[in-house]
């Protein structure tokens, strides 16, 4: 039987068109033209301007102090969020579960304005706080699904037997459950630090005086027809996020291999 040609053509045609305009910005990042539109010789000038520009370093600052600690929040509430949808069952679950659900689908644009109406109402300042707290609002709903989706393949009764045997409550989670759940959490986590990281919508709207992130300057830099800078800005945010995925599926599938491991040792 002839192997057909249209399963492998369909694949690289996906990979031409989600990677050419990647690669059309890291070829750009060298390019020697002010506009970019041919090749005038390889520079690195537009990455010496990158690291002297302190509106970028104030802007990067911005955003990876509001995603670490909005993932950082994330990952707890996300956590228990999901043990108690999965552990604990009544008819307010419903409604529990739909508000986990509701961020996952409802318009990031609706979200931002919701949000802004809601700290206006209440009188809080915009800027970093309320930047913060609309992260967490939407990327909470990310890690609980993540993390319900591990905790459904295990076995709570080792977590009884644990206790049976005289282990206590916070020994029996922090020996059995968290390790099980653990690249669930990570995985959960690495999403919301993505997803914070690169927000525009939710942090336009939260965003005040002195709490510019990063997509807020790259949204205002394009405004102004200034794009030089950002070809070698977006080139080290793809290297910086492909690392991460490198990093997060090694650490996973280690995660993985370790309690496999140790299951097997135990059951042996």
């Amino acid at each position: 039987m002839k192997r057909s040609l249209f399963p492998g053509l369909t694949l690289v045609f996906c990979l031409v068109f989600f990677y050419l305009p990647l690669a059309v910005v890291v070829v750009g990042s060298f390019n020697d033209s002010r506009f970019g539109g041919d090749w005038r010789g390889f520079t690195l000038k537009y990455y010496n301007q990158l690291l002297r520009d302190r509106e970028i370093r104030g802007a990067l600052e911005n955003t990876l102090v509001i995603a670490f600690w909005s993932t950082l929040t994330c990952m707890v509430l996300g956590t228990m969020a999901a043990f108690a949808l999965h552990r604990h069952r009544s008819r307010l679950q419903f409604f529990h579960l739909s508000l986990i659900y509701s961020p996952l689908v409802a318009p990031e644009i609706l979200m931002g304005i919701s949000l802004l109406l809601f700290f206006g109402a209440v009188g809080a300042d915009l800027g970093m706080t309320t930047i913060y707290l609309g992260h967490v609002t939407f990327c909470l709903s990310y890690v609980a699904m993540t993390v319900l989706g591990r905790l459904q393949d295990f076995d709570f009764s080792l977590i009884d037997a644990a206790r049976d045997l005289g282990a206590s409550s916070w020994t029996a989670t922090r020996k059995i459950l968290l390790p099980v759940i653990a690249p669930g959490i990570i995985a959960g986590g690495l999403l919301a630090f993505t997803l914070s990281l690169d927000d525009f919508v939710v942090t336009f709207f939260l965003s005040g005086a002195g709490s510019k992130t990063l997509p807020i300057y790259i949204y205002s830099s394009i405004k102004r027809g200034s794009t030089t800078k950002l070809n070698a800005l977006s080139a080290i945010l793809l290297v910086v996020t492909f690392l991460v995925v490198i990093i997060s599926h090694f650490t996973a599938g280690r995660l993985d291999r370790s309690e496999k491991t140790k299951e097997a040792k135990a059951s042996g």
